[in-house]
């Protein structure tokens, strides 16, 4: 009994920081959301959900991946968009670490999408054409969102449940869409909004724009020896949302690299799971 006491007391004064993502959400197992209720993935891949000009001036179809829970009889689910790194000059929607938080996730009762977007080889920041890669890139996820609230019968999307998620350039993009929910981009599925409620970084920073008053809360992980996205930078995100009043936790590594996914991965999926449970307000969703 004194060690329960000890532990709700713990997690009071966490959830009285701030500290959401150090909080697992209460309840007996299996428990929708945070626990692995669902033993299998239904996967639908290379769905298009928008089209846009690409660098080399041709139109492109954009496409994505969809995981859900088999069997799930639940038709109003949280919806994350997961986004892939690759230095805005490459990789694809298959990156092995999108994959395993996507089918996760949809193992847990979410809908994830993992979404290919323009990429501009070759890019550097900081130059223009990275800039401009930048952009698309948060254009093209900001027109992902849109097609989940424009298709969230089909696929069993709570419209009001949305995160976005990414790594290295993933996670720089999931993080400017947080921060420009009213941007409109220009790749498809106009009259939605593609307004967050949450963004998760793993090894990004925001790079362009403000933070604004109002704008949703995020988490981020680091290390401190990341040679291609400092930590400063990621601390400086943090600082900036924070002088605002914006909700930003910042999970640390003390000597790590770029994306260590996999010396990492169970800290990952525990503090995400904590942080959409509390900032989707999941206690209250459909179970």
């Amino acid at each position: 009994m004194r060690r329960l006491f000890v532990l709700v007391l713990t997690c009071l004064s966490l959830i009285a920081a701030g500290c959401v993502h150090l909080v697992p959400p209460p309840g007996a197992a299996p428990l929708r959301y945070r626990d692995l209720v669902f033993a299998n993935v239904t996967t639908t891949p290379n769905v298009a959900y928008g089209s846009a000009v690409n660098a080399a001036g041709q139109t492109q179809t954009l496409v994505l991946d969809v995981y859900r829970p088999t069997g799930d009889t639940i038709s109003s689910r949280p919806a994350i968009v997961w986004v892939h790194g690759g230095g805005f000059s490459g990789g694809n929607k298959s990156s092995p670490e999108i994959v395993d938080e996507a089918t996760t996730f949809a193992r847990k009762g979410f809908v994830s999408v993992s979404i290919s977007y323009r990429l501009r080889p070759g890019c550097l920041p900081p130059s223009g054409a990275c800039i401009q890669a930048m952009q698309d890139a948060q254009h093209d996820a900001q027109a992902a969102v849109r097609f989940l609230r424009a298709n969230a019968s089909t696929y069993g999307v709570d419209a009001n449940r949305i995160a976005v998620g990414g790594t290295s350039a993933g996670a720089i993009t999931a993080l400017h869409v947080a921060y420009n929910p009213n941007d409109p981009g220009t790749s498809g599925n106009p009259g939605h909004s593609s307004a967050v409620r949450a963004a998760v970084s793993l090894s990004g920073a925001k790079l362009l724009g403000t933070v604004n008053a109002g704008e949703p809360p995020s988490l981020l992980f680091h290390g401190t020896n990341d040679g291609l996205v400092p930590y400063q930078w990621a601390l400086n995100t943090v600082n900036e949302a924070r002088s605002v009043g914006v909700a930003a936790y910042l999970t640390t590594w003390q000597g790590e690299g770029h994306v260590p996914y996999a010396q990492h991965r169970q800290q990952i999926l525990d503090q995400t799971t904590n942080f959409l449970y509390s900032t989707l307000d999941l206690k209250n969703a459909p179970s």
